[in-house]
């Protein structure tokens, strides 16, 4: 029997596997917080429960493929350091805003390419999928959430009608004969295609050598969970109907629904598999040819190239985080517009906006219209506080009271105000009379308006950059949905002028 010897390490490969885990380590120890939020959200979030597997595969496709590796030899690019000041200032704007996604995009690239710049080109080549798998390690797609909820009630309700059970429709609820159905985060599917998507994905890998059918696997391993998700909602909803609401309610809802996506993915497994490619015969590994001379001094000099750019980004944030000094936040009263009136009789509607540093809220009466107006003020925002998050919101899911019925946009066309606000219809559940609001979201950023999320996130890296602070603050305007096609138009106009003066008013106490 022959036993198959491992050459030793050339002296470029000790060389890096010396260095490599001290630039991870380095890294690891300046992106501490932004590591440690990650592996938290994996810790918490079932739908992210799978990336505690992310590394660990990472590190297998790697070993699996270390013949071929040892063959190349190390030869440090410090083109590849240079993307790394891309990714620091990535960083440094998420962390600016407390935008996760960003900052841990940024933290897993930034790894990504020192490795990349330590190994050179060559060899990256061939660790290619294995770094890109680690992408998957980044808790993201739930802003996909609110798209998928509407298209998992739109197919529910079609499926229903066509099934031929009459349903009265209101955004994400839903009514048949046999009780009331909502569409809740859970209804989503976004588990589903997470999970889908990432096992999919290395599913192809292992199983194809072209580029077509991975891409093919990876695009059906996205749409086949949604439609699954579809399917999966009409099907509960169907024997909750037929059963009289005593199964596939409650934990049933759930287990139901995990064993039928089960089947289905293994289904999608199963016949990707009729269609695997044989892997390619390894080609017999070159003389390696010995490394340049040199080469041990560039390779600390990228490692140090690296190191340096990456504490750059947490060294910044610092330093800007330690020179503002803002105080405690006073948000005065805002006087009445001209012709209207403090005070309104209004239903006790208020929006699910957590964290603010102040808060007014009061009510205007003008000609039997009233008007509500809600104003959340935000100073040193970070994670756990902060201005636009998916948790502020007008009526969460979780709220019991009041629900958002159907969103739009508006546009005002009044001085003082941007471009465009965010509308919704707000519903009082349970409520006899029925009780509908419709309300005007819309953002300050130390002096400029927006009613875009990533629009206000970029605003307020662009503030806290230029050394101004982060004072944010969301306007919210509300009235009966009977009076409302009227009174807001009237109320905006009239106090957008005093509502932005006095927002500067307390921007300028800081």
């Amino acid at each position: 029997m022959k036993v198959a010897i491992q050459p030793p390490l050339s002296p470029a490969w000790r060389q890096a596997l010396l260095l490599l885990p001290l630039l991870i380590a380095w890294l690891i120890y300046w992106y501490w917080d932004t590591a440690a939020a990650m592996v938290g959200i994996w810790y918490r979030s079932e739908t992210y429960a799978h990336a505690f597997l992310v590394p660990p595969i990472t590190l297998w496709l790697i070993w699996r493929q270390r013949a071929a590796l040892l063959a190349e030899q190390p030869r440090t690019s410090l083109l590849l350091a240079v993307p790394v000041a891309g990714t620091t200032l990535a960083w440094l704007l998420g962390e600016l805003t407390a935008v996760n996604a960003l900052t841990q995009f940024a933290l897993v690239a930034t790894l990504v390419l020192a490795i990349m710049a330590l190994l050179g080109l060559s060899v990256s080549k061939r660790l290619a999928f294995p770094l890109a798998f680690l992408f998957f390690s980044v808790p993201f797609g739930d802003f996909m959430m609110p798209k998928l909820m509407e298209w998992t009630a739109a197919f529910t309700v079609l499926a229903l009608r066509a099934s031929g059970i009459p349903v009265y429709q209101e955004g994400l609820q839903f009514v048949i004969p046999s009780g009331h159905w909502s569409v809740v985060e859970a209804c989503s599917g976004i588990r589903y295609i997470i999970a889908s998507v990432t096992v999919g994905t290395l599913f192809a890998y292992l199983n194809y050598t072209s580029l077509r059918r991975r891409l093919l696997f990876i695009g059906v391993s996205f749409v086949v969970p949604v439609i699954a998700n579809w399917l999966r909602a009409y099907i509960i909803v169907m024997l909750g109907h037929l059963s009289g609401n005593r199964i596939a309610t409650g934990v049933d809802h759930l287990i139901y629904g995990w064993v039928f996506f089960g089947v289905v993915i293994l289904i999608m497994f199963l016949i990707g598999a009729r269609w695997a490619e044989p892997e390619a015969a390894p080609t017999p590994p070159a003389e390696a040819a010995a490394p340049p001379v040199g080469t041990t001094g560039r390779a600390w000099l990228a490692a140090g190239v690296v190191a340096l750019i990456a504490a750059a980004g947490p060294l910044a944030f610092i330093a800007i985080d330690r020179a503002d000094r803002a105080g405690p936040v006073t948000l005065a009263a805002l006087p009445p517009p001209a012709g209207w009136q403090e005070g309104a009789d209004l239903p006790s509607w208020k929006p699910d906006f957590s964290g603010a540093s102040a808060e007014l809220q009061t009510s205007f009466q003008r000609d039997g219209q009233s008007v509500g107006l809600y104003i959340g003020y935000y100073r040193k925002q970070d994670y756990r506080s902060k201005l636009v998050t998916s948790t502020n919101t007008l009526a969460a899911s979780t709220n019991k009271q009041w629900r958002v019925a159907a969103r739009d946009t508006v546009a005002p066309a009044a001085a003082g105000l941007p471009a465009q606000v965010v509308a919704a219809d707000l519903l009082e559940t349970g409520s006899s009379p029925e009780v509908r609001l419709r309300a005007w979201q819309w953002y300050w950023i130390d002096g400029r308006l927006t009613a875009s999320d990533a629009h206000a996130k970029l605003l307020t890296a662009l503030s806290r950059l230029s050394g101004r602070g982060d004072d944010a603050a969301v306007v919210i305007l509300y009235a009966p949905a009977a009076t409302a096609a009227s009174a807001l138009p009237a109320f905006a106009a009239a106090s957008a002028p005093e509502i932005n003066r006095l927002l500067a008013a307390t921007r300028e106490q800081r």
